[in-house]
Order: structure tokens, then sequence, then C-alpha cells
């Protein structure tokens, strides 16, 4: 049975999410491990959390879907915030996974230790989630999935502690439908032409 890791590999490829860039630290040794098992998954590391977010961004205008990151803790997400700020702004859509000190470690406010969901609602204030178990880890990722790609777009969250990463019991999910726009009825259709 696969780690949290791996299936969180699957349920991203199987959503069309195939790119991942990447500034990882050891918390996020798992997931690492997991890009480099993957052959659908292309992982792009950056020496620098800007240049990843950056990258995540810019793919995801070019491409027309959502990229991924994978950054360390709370501190590589504030070294990330500029360009998923300008994700954010553009409506871009964004799977931001930030790695974590394992669930059971946080009780010891470790030196990287932050509130990383406050910094991140700054750039993704309609999803952000801490993963709380490697069995619901998937689902989890399917939501920050379908929030990312909603329309309009966004900067999507996933906040993963090193225990949920490395912890077996990994069920991969089914991707979330596509997003359907609702169609505009008639007297907004006429509005709209009557403004033209």
């Amino acid at each position: 049975m696969p780690n949290g890791a791996q299936a969180l590999m699957k349920t991203l490829v199987d959503a069309d999410i195939d790119v991942c860039f990447t500034n990882p630290g050891t918390s996020e040794m798992h997931f690492v491990a997991a890009l480099d098992s993957e052959p659908k998954m292309r992982a792009v590391l950056c020496l620098f959390e800007g240049v990843a977010t950056g990258a995540a961004d810019g793919y995801a205008r070019m491409a027309g879907k959502p990229a991924a990151t994978l950054l360390h803790l709370g501190c590589g997400l504030g070294n990330g915030l500029a360009n998923l700020h300008n994700a954010r702004k553009g409506k871009v859509p964004v799977v931001n996974i930030v790695g974590d000190h394992a669930t059971y470690h946080t009780q010891y406010d470790a030196q990287l230790q932050s509130d990383i969901e406050t910094v991140a609602r700054n750039v993704s204030p309609g999803f952000v989630r801490t993963a709380q178990s490697t069995a619901a880890l998937c689902q989890d990722a399917v939501d920050a999935i379908a929030a990312a790609r909603g329309l309009p777009g966004q900067v999507a969250t996933l906040i993963l502690p090193a225990d949920v990463s490395w912890g077996e019991g990994g069920v991969p999910s089914a991707p979330p439908p596509p997003p359907h726009p609702e169609a505009a009825d008639d007297a907004t259709v006429q509005a709209i032409a009557q403004a033209l």
C-alpha cells in the first residue's frame, strides 16, 4: 500500500497536474521521493522559492491548467509569497503544497515552526487546508485541485505534515470533474448586447 506522498502524487497526475516547481527541505523528503518515482510528473528543482512560485504562475498561465509547487515550511512559503500574490491577483490556478513538521512535533515550537495557515491565507483566501491524516490526504488534494481549477482560478494551499506524507495507507482519489461555467440566461445576454 502506498504512503501518503505516493498516493498524493498519483492523485495529482490523474488530475492532469504533471509539473511541480519545488524548493524542498527535510520535511518534504517523502514527497520528493514520490516525485522521483512518478514518471508522469516532471519535478523542476528551483534554487529559490520565489522562482518556484513564479514559474508555477507562468506555467499555469501558458498551459491553461494548474501547476503544483512544493515549498518548505512557513519560511519557504514566505519566500514565495510575491509570485503567489501575482497568481492570486491574476486568478491563476496553482496547487501550492507546503510541507510542515510532523503533527506530533508542532507542540515543541521548533525554530522553523510557524502558523502556515495564516501566512497562506494572504494568497489563498479561498482554500487553505492542513492535511490531518494519511487516509484523508488525497481527498484534501482533490478539494485543493477543484478549488484551483474553479472559475475563476485561484491559488489553493495544501499543507502537508511530514507524518501524513510518510504514513502508510495512502489511497489515491479520483480527480475532480472539470469546472463548467454557468450558462448566461437570456436576460443577461440581452443586457450585455444592449451595453455593447
